[in-house]
């Protein structure tokens, strides 16, 4: 798989948040975030009849972290942070959540992204789970289970 590809679904995977019933989903997705893990397993892969799956612990120094911020107005920004401290590939959109669902809109690799997430609250941060076009063949059936963890931006 393509490195770029990869690192796509790792820029997407940091537009997740959580929510609880104890808590105010937005109150709780206004924070700063950091992917932990990441699977991605598309069993049709490109139109082929073999599953492919990708996954990362980001564990022994990765080349690329990805990060978010998510703000109170509905707005987010995404990066991703090199091995030098350095945000790279920024992006912005806009959020929602309704019950235990997160909607993403945004505008990543010349292409309009609209997605959907299951997400639930963990100790750490969040588990988001998804099913998308994420091999871009055409077929909904590639689902995305992502861990996250709130993180302390610098200001």
């Amino acid at each position: 798989m393509k490195q770029r590809f990869i690192y796509v679904f790792l820029f997407f995977g940091m537009l997740f948040v959580s929510c609880s019933a104890d808590k105010n989903s937005k109150e709780f997705m206004v924070n700063s975030w950091q992917t932990t893990y990441l699977k991605i397993e598309m069993p049709t892969h490109q139109k082929s009849d073999s599953l492919n799956v990708y996954e990362d612990k980001f564990e022994n120094n990765p080349e690329l972290i990805a990060q978010s911020n998510y703000k109170s107005d509905g707005t987010f920004t995404s990066w991703f942070l090199n091995k030098k401290g350095e945000k790279i590939s920024e992006s912005n959109g806009k959020w929602q959540v309704k019950e235990d669902s997160l909607f993403v809109q945004f505008f990543y690799n010349r292409r309009d992204m609209k997605v959907s997430y299951h997400i639930k609250e963990t100790d750490e941060g969040f588990i988001a789970k998804s099913k998308y076009d994420w091999d871009e063949d055409g077929d909904f059936d590639d689902i995305l289970t992502m861990k996250t963890k709130k993180i302390k931006l610098d200001n």
